[in-house]
């Protein structure tokens, strides 16, 4: 595994996502040879879903909690990509979910740390198993299905 972590702006020259959906704030680790990412989140009063989710006991959609895993998954498609010479910039298209479960809610003040795994990946497409917990906590996990194009 890596030991030097990615930030935020380096993040951006893989992902083609933005404001107010690039929900990465660093890559802990990647394993290329074992098809591994472990990335965080860092969760704060100030995101935007949180004036209407809910004002009064703020919980983070699960939702975007599995679409901060599916960009997990696509920095490590994106990167084995690269890894095997396959050059230019990438559109991740998510294209299926199995088994996904929500086990604890994500509030401010919370880091999430994303566990994804490549369980077939392919040129063009790619399986993953993703974790998501919180203080050793597992608050979410599922299986995600991605297609990966050249932009």
């Amino acid at each position: 595994m890596s030991a030097n972590f990615t930030d935020v702006l380096e993040i951006k020259k893989i992902l083609p996502h933005r404001y107010p959906f690039l929900l990465l704030d660093r890559i802990l680790e990647l394993d290329l040879e074992n098809l591994k990412v472990k990335a965080l989140k860092n969760v704060t009063v100030n995101e935007e879903f949180f004036n209407g989710h809910f004002p009064e006991f703020p919980v983070m959609p699960g939702v975007l909690i599995i679409e901060a895993m599916a960009q997990a998954g696509a920095y490590l498609m994106i990167q084995k990509a690269r890894a095997e010479g396959i050059e230019g910039d990438f559109t991740v298209l998510f294209a299926g979910i199995e088994n996904a479960k929500f086990r604890k809610p994500v509030v401010p003040g919370d880091q999430i740390i994303f566990e994804v795994e490549g369980l077939n990946i392919k040129k063009s497409m790619g399986k993953i198993k993703a974790v998501a917990t919180v203080d050793g906590n597992v608050v979410c996990e599922a299986v995600l299905m991605a297609a990966l194009k050249k932009s």
